[in-house]
Order: C-alpha cells, then structure tokens, then sequence
C-alpha cells in the first residue's frame, strides 16, 4: 500500500541511534542512502525494499514540525517486540506517550504502545493479534 514514509529531524546523528534501537525488535535494518538532490536522509526497510521508513531533515532547510494528528504505526510480529521497541526508544531520548499494553478498544489481541521520537514525531508499536497477517 505505501511506498515509503517520511518524518522531518533535526540531528541525523541522533535520530539514527533513537531509530536503529527501535527499529530493531520489528525486524528493520537501516540500509544506505545517498543523497540525490534531495535532503540528507536516513533509511530502514524489511527484507523487502518497500515500504521504507526515512527520517531526514526537511527539504526546504526549515526546521523539522510535528503534524497535530499525524502518527506513524509499527507492525511487530510479538509483544515482547512492542515492549523491547518502545524500551529502546526511551533509553535513546524518546518519550513514552502510552506504555506497552492491551488496546482492547482497538481489537482482540491488539497490543501496542506509543512514544515520540526525539524530534517529537508521534510512533506506535503494535502487535496485531487480531488480524491474521
């Protein structure tokens, strides 16, 4: 369904070290990129080559902003990943916006939780285990 998405940092360096951490327990390695005109930019993907998940500076060289409303959603295959996630992040200058748990709200088996990464883009973790993915 989507090809990549993107969230605007202003430290490379930092966000780099917050995502390989979080990014880890879901399976999702951080792959070279070159700049190509665009901004300086890092990204991570699955095994496959889509979708991808970059974090870069802005284009227009303004500082980054957070979207009222807008979050990105991790899929992890357990629990204890969402948990080991969302550990992660905190421990590299993350906030938690929501401990790992049950969202019974959401589904049978949903468990997730939320946190921002240090720029203060919005993140959620989740185990679907109401779905058959």
């Amino acid at each position: 369904m989507f090809s990549h998405i993107t969230v605007g940092v202003s430290d490379l360096v930092r966000a780099g070290r917050f995502y390989d951490a979080v990014l880890a327990p879901l399976g999702l390695t951080r792959r070279a990129t070159a700049p190509d005109g665009g901004p300086e930019a890092l990204c991570w993907t699955g095994p496959a080559l889509l979708p991808e998940f970059f974090a870069h500076k802005p284009f227009n060289g303004g500082p980054p902003s957070v979207g009222n409303g807008s979050m990105v959603a991790f899929l992890a295959a357990t629990e204890d990943a969402v948990s080991e996630a969302h550990a992660a992040g905190l421990a590299h200058g993350g906030t938690d916006e929501g401990a790992p748990g049950p969202r019974p709200h959401y589904g049978d088996g949903y468990f997730g939780a939320y946190l921002r990464d240090p720029d203060g883009n919005k993140l959620h973790i989740v185990c679907r285990g109401d779905l058959d993915l």
